[in-house]
């Protein structure tokens, strides 16, 4: 089933979410914004149970709990020409994954991420953040592209990532335990630029 932005409507659907500048450099001093808040959402077509949702222009990712009702995430994207849109499975999760930058992330910023070449080992300050759920195409291979943590809670909200998906912590954990292998990942196109 392929679903288009037409057909996902959903009730209670927050208004568009502008990003924010933030002077805080720990995670541990961050007080998320109430409007970032997971809260249940009612879907206007069914969903199959199970399926995640990302729609890029209202910076949310949504969970299907049953066919009509489910949860709602606030997420950070990919900036600029970085967010692909999709249809993917959940190929893989980890909890406190390593992490190594792409050779595409090297080659834009040498300096940022060539000391990383080699890899990070998982842990608070990793940029996948308390878990990730890796993308996989239609056949089975790994995208590169994850659904994760983040060690920069500020960011929600905002398209910053080189391409991945990010949640706060907090959520990204709640999220992980009922996700399952296999399960379909939507992330819908961005309208705006």
């Amino acid at each position: 089933m392929i679903i288009t932005r037409r057909s996902f409507i959903v009730t209670g659907l927050a208004a568009s979410l502008t990003s924010r500048a933030s002077a805080h450099q720990t995670a541990e001093d961050w007080v998320m914004p109430e409007e970032f808040l997971p809260r249940p959402v009612r879907f206007a077509e069914e969903q199959f149970p199970g399926t995640i949702i990302v729609d890029p222009d209202y910076f949310a990712l949504y969970f299907a709990l049953t066919p009509t009702r489910g949860m709602q995430y606030s997420v950070g994207i990919g900036r600029g020409n970085l967010y692909e849109s999709g249809f993917f499975t959940v190929g893989a999760k980890k909890e406190w994954p390593s992490w190594r930058p792409t050779d595409d992330m090297i080659a834009r910023d040498p300096d940022h991420y060539g000391k990383w070449a080699d890899g990070m080992p998982g842990g608070p300050d990793n940029p996948l953040g308390a878990r990730a759920i890796y993308l996989f195409d239609e056949a089975g291979n790994d995208t590169f592209l994850r659904i994760h943590g983040t060690p920069e809670p500020w960011t929600i909200g905002s398209a910053v990532s080189n391409g991945c998906v990010r949640l706060a912590n907090a959520d990204i954990e709640a999220l992980y335990e009922q996700v399952e292998l296999g399960a379909p990942i939507y992330l819908l196109p961005r309208l705006e630029s």
